[in-house]
């Protein structure tokens, strides 16, 4: 059985199908030119990241193919639905990069919470005689203990970001649809593991003016409406900030901009963005903005996870071929 790994697969995952008898090609195939290649070559299994679309069109087109695979938490760029009903099975990888993107994320708090990443860019000005200049401009940080974080989606990558979190001294206030009671586990070397309980809100509105930074875990919705807006912006403290670690349109990028502009709020960092792989000026180049390259779950240990877990997946749906 052939799979064509689109967008990469971890070397760990390619040993995993090869050992079951499976031909593992890693070859990355243009979008314009799938279609061909799955029927040329009888690809069976296509696995992706983020890079690769899986339309209704290439599954009708593709009748041979049974089995299509997301390396990560959001399918947004695959018809989940549409492939099931033909029969095709469809799976995504949710646990295997919770701790990378909520280690991402508590890193995108650190430095915004303190401008480390317009500091790093501008300290080179500083042989130029501009040090005491630049140690007044970032010597008005503030610290995360003690502070407010909303999780808007406390899903798997929300409550991993919950226990960093907590173990930092935050006052972690979770939000989803259930509102159901959550144990989070808080691993402290040499003590063991510390459960906290944490009870959800439902009510993004009634969240919001609590929180000093808030951290979005949610997919791309349906209507391609954002989840955060002038409406949400107006309802935040002064000065909050905020980390995008989930999808680009989740947050609407005119508002952020207008809201960081007034002060509304005071930093946010971005590892998202609506125009992928394209971002736009105005984010990448605004001082009070850390922006990264969708690397959320692009760890050496996520990536292994990965490619094991769509193995496993695969093996599991078509067994072993030795």
């Amino acid at each position: 059985m052939k799979v064509l790994a689109n967008d990469g697969i971890s070397k760990e995952g390619i040993v995993a199908l090869e050992n079951a008898g499976y031909k593992v090609i890693t070859d990355n195939v243009p979008q314009e030119q799938l279609v061909e290649a799955i029927n040329k070559e009888n690809y069976e299994v296509l696995l992706v990241r983020s890079a690769t679309t899986v339309r209704k069109e290439l599954m009708d087109a593709c009748p041979n193919l049974k089995f299509v695979g997301r390396g990560g938490v959001g399918m947004d760029n695959i018809d989940v639905e549409y492939g099931r009903s033909k029969g095709i099975t469809v799976s995504n990888t949710p646990a295997a990069s919770s701790q990378s993107v909520a280690e991402l994320v508590m890193g995108a708090m650190f430095s915004i919470s303190r401008s480390l990443h317009d500091s790093y860019n501008k300290m080179p000005n500083a042989e130029n005689g501009d040090f005491k200049t630049l140690k007044k401009k970032y010597g008005k940080g503030t610290e995360l203990r003690g502070k407010t974080l909303a999780i808007i989606g406390f899903g798997r990558i929300g409550q991993a970001l919950a226990s960093y979190a907590l173990g930092c001294g935050m006052k972690v206030i979770g939000l989803d649809r259930k509102g159901e009671t959550i144990s989070i586990p808080v691993s402290i070397e040499g003590v063991g593991e510390v459960n906290a309980n944490i009870q959800p809100s439902t009510d993004l509105h009634s969240v919001l003016p609590q929180a000093d930074f808030i951290s979005i875990h949610v997919p791309k919705q349906a209507n391609g409406d954002a989840v955060i807006a002038k409406p949400e912006f107006d309802l935040m403290k002064e000065g909050a900030r905020i980390v995008n670690a989930a999808r680009g349109g989740v947050v609407n990028e005119d508002d952020l901009l207008s809201a960081l502009a007034s002060g509304k709020v005071a930093n946010v960092a971005l590892d998202v963005y609506e125009n992928e792989p394209k971002p736009r000026r105005e984010l990448l180049t605004n001082e009070k903005i850390a922006c990264t390259p969708h690397i959320g779950a692009a760890t050496v240990e996520a990536q292994a996870r990965i490619g094991v877990e769509l193995a496993e997946l695969i093996i599991e749906n078509f067994g072993t071929f030795n």
